[in-house]
């Protein structure tokens, strides 16, 4: 599958590191324009250096996914400077857990639950209802969110907050879906499986010790952990005229369990 997005331009949240600095770099590697935004200046300085040179155009931005107005000024910037005057595709990286940890559902505030879902929910509405008046607009446009498969089963993390906020995503994809299916616009989801992808992800594969690893590596089909590139090809294809009439999908990336 070759696909090519010279003259679209990308949004893709969470590009610091990890998935969504894969994303940013397949789209730019693939022609496309991509704003990038993150709050982790100097990951995201990195970002930069490594989008230098390739065929499309990378700018990135400091966002916080959590401030509304943020958010619309930077889908703003973004259509403003598209031929079109609009977001082709929109990529609702950003989330996770948020620097949490696992504890009893006792013990949780709700300040802690509310936390997780603004990062992993209310951030992927937000931007999507920034970009979608474009899209209407132009009648196209390609929306794909990050969840987990921890959206579709239990979470390895114990992070309750985690576990329904990205089940509440996959919901939102699912719905928004069929609400802007006859605008042209496509809506989807990819669940990675575990990806040491992250500062967060590697403290988690460390905290197993050699037993947990084992363990966990010889419940995937593959018998290995995936890349960020695993996640990041799964995103193209969903951006790509290949997915032209996929919508509403949910698209585990998980070696297999």
């Amino acid at each position: 599958m070759i696909a090519r997005f010279d003259a679209s331009t990308v949004i893709v949240t969470g590009a610091a590191h990890g998935f969504g600095r894969a994303i940013a770099l397949a789209f730019v590697e693939r022609g496309a324009t991509v704003w990038a935004c993150d709050v982790i200046a100097d990951s995201l300085a990195e970002t930069t250096r490594l989008g230098a040179g390739r065929d499309g155009a990378l700018h990135t931005r400091l966002v916080d996914i959590t401030d509304r107005e943020a958010v619309m000024a930077f889908a703003s910037e973004a259509e403003s400077a598209s031929a079109s005057g609009a977001v082709d595709v929109l990529v609702n990286n950003a989330g996770g857990v948020g620097g949490q940890v696992g504890r009893p559902m006792e013990e949780i505030t709700t300040e802690a639950w509310r936390a997780l879902f603004a990062i992993n929910v209310d951030a992927a509405f937000t931007f999507s209802q920034a970009v979608v008046p474009g899209m209407k607009r132009i009648g196209s446009g390609r929306i794909v969110s990050i969840s987990s498969g921890a959206g579709l089963g239990v979470s390895l993390t114990g992070i309750q907050a985690y576990a329904s906020a990205k089940a509440a995503q996959i919901g939102l994809t699912r719905q928004l879906a069929h609400e802007l299916g006859r605008y042209g616009i496509t809506v989807n989801n990819v669940a990675p499986g575990f990806v040491r992808s992250n500062p967060t992800t590697e403290r988690q594969w460390m905290s197993y010790g050699e037993a947990g690893q084992a363990a966990l590596l010889e419940r995937i089909a593959l018998r290995r952990l995936g890349t960020p590139d695993d996640i990041a090809n799964a995103v193209v294809f969903f951006a790509s005229p290949f997915a032209g009439w996929v919508t509403g999908q949910v698209l585990s990336v998980d070696g297999g369990k």
